[in-house]
């Protein structure tokens, strides 16, 4: 790109999954907060598909609130929102809130744990009464490694911060019910990932 616009290789393979989960999870006219939306495109192509939906991207990163902005530049659609600056762990950074779903993509591995932590306990107050966590990313179940392949990308992540790293799903899922999140459903993904969607009871 001679732009601002960022492009992942990751986003371009899963973004219609991901889509397709949302999809059947998530009300025609949800209001949506994206949290750590890297390059925009995931808001993107759901905003795209999605004409009813208005999804609101966020990143607490300059270069990717500049290519989420030059993203929507580029394709002016109406229901995709001008991208605000959101650090999970800075409570004043949260936008106005309710919202129907928030959706957070390959986040709380590449974290320390309480952004999770904070994720969970903002998202029990900025959702509608119904609405849905969404999580994507690779997990641990019953701290074993689904695949050899997780197992070596969780070594890399704690390499390069020793905070990071593949979370192991029953954990999530205890942290969440704290919160009075309950997961409603599990989907396997391509590439040994896993949507995990919760909703607000």
């Amino acid at each position: 790109m001679t732009d601002s616009r960022l492009q992942s290789p990751a986003a371009a393979r899963n973004r219609q999954p991901i889509l397709e989960v949302l999809r059947q999870v998530l009300p025609d006219n949800a209001r949506v907060l994206e949290v750590a939306s890297g390059s925009g495109e995931h808001a993107l192509h759901c905003a795209a598909d999605m004409p009813s939906w208005v999804w609101q991207p966020s990143d607490p990163h300059p270069r990717a609130l500049a290519s989420i902005a030059a993203w929507r530049q580029q394709v002016s659609l109406p229901n995709l929102a001008e991208p605000v600056r959101l650090d999970v762990t800075d409570l004043d950074s949260w936008p106005a809130a309710p919202f129907e779903a928030v959706v957070a993509i390959n986040l709380i591995h590449i974290s320390p744990w309480a952004v999770t932590e904070t994720l969970m306990a903002l998202a029990e107050e900025c959702l509608m009464p119904g609405g849905v966590l969404y999580l994507y990313g690779p997990f641990c179940r019953g701290g074993l490694h689904v695949a050899p392949s997780n197992a070596v990308f969780d070594a890399d992540l704690r390499r390069r911060d020793p905070r990071w790293g593949v979370r192991d799903l029953e954990e999530v899922i205890a942290e969440a019910g704290r919160h009075g999140l309950t997961v409603e459903c599990l989907v396997e993904m391509p590439a040994n990932n896993l949507s995990v969607v919760f909703r607000k009871g």
